[in-house]
């Protein structure tokens, strides 16, 4: 999967709840950064997911789907809430990726600083 596609999800889940707070954008910038975009692919992947078009494009593969969720669990709680429309955002990514639901548990578990049991 790009980079640029990437970005795209993010700033699609992000934007899901009809804002972008201050730790969601910090957030992507950082990823930008991360990944070696600039501004401009920032500001591209921003009016992307303002767009009609716009839409998840979901990688096929394991690594790349794990990434994928990580980084969208970690912009759904950069605003401090998660929004319902966030959270059936990020099931419908997981369920047509194939993620099954204990893999899910564990990866969020993971990501909130819990063991997984």
């Amino acid at each position: 999967m790009q980079h640029l596609d990437h970005l795209k999800n993010l700033v699609i889940m992000a934007s899901a709840d009809g804002s972008l707070s201050e730790g969601e954008i910090a957030l992507l910038v950082d990823r930008c950064g991360e990944m070696g975009l600039d501004e401009a692919d920032l500001g591209n992947a921003v009016s992307y997911a303002l767009s009609d078009e716009a839409s998840l494009k979901l990688p096929t593969e394991k690594e790349e789907q794990i990434a994928m969720l990580s980084d969208l669990v970690r912009i759904m709680a950069a605003d401090g809430k998660l929004s319902e429309v966030e959270k059936r955002l990020f099931a419908l990514a997981a369920a047509k990726m194939g993620i099954e639901r204990v893999e899910l548990d564990k990866l969020i578990d993971k990501l909130v600083g819990k063991k997984a049991q």
